[in-house]
């Protein structure tokens, strides 16, 4: 079983920055891509950002592209997402995800193992 836990969100004005952290609880997690997804209260899940397990690939939701960056400590058994440029149109519930295998993914349903979230609010 592996454990997710997210932190560093918060409230933070439009044009901040804020970076999240997810720590997991496995020796598996060289081996598991990892991805970010958000969700406001009322509608879908929605893909932020992945990362291959080895760290060398990344993928990025169109709406983040260039404003945040995901990247990994294999070491520290961490992921990161930087968010730079906040706008409140990404206010949300930000989740942590590992899938069981090494190739980054951008569906919901790819990912086997979820965190509780983090909020992030971002408002003047």
């Amino acid at each position: 079983q592996v454990q997710l836990v997210e932190s560093g969100g918060g409230l933070v004005q439009p044009g901040g920055s804020l970076r999240l952290s997810c720590a997991a609880s496995t020796r598996t997690f060289s081996s598991s891509a990892m991805g970010w997804f958000r969700q406001v209260q009322g509608k879908e899940r929605e893909f932020v950002a992945a990362i291959s397990a080895s760290g060398v690939f990344t993928r990025y939701a169109d709406s983040v592209k260039g404003r945040f960056t995901i990247f990994r400590d294999n070491a520290k058994n961490t992921v990161y997402l930087q968010m730079n440029s906040l706008k409140p149109e990404d206010t949300a519930v930000y989740l942590c995800a590992a899938r069981s295998t090494v190739g980054v993914g951008s569906r919901v349903g790819e990912y086997d193992y979820w965190g509780q979230g983090t909020q992030v609010t971002v408002s003047s």
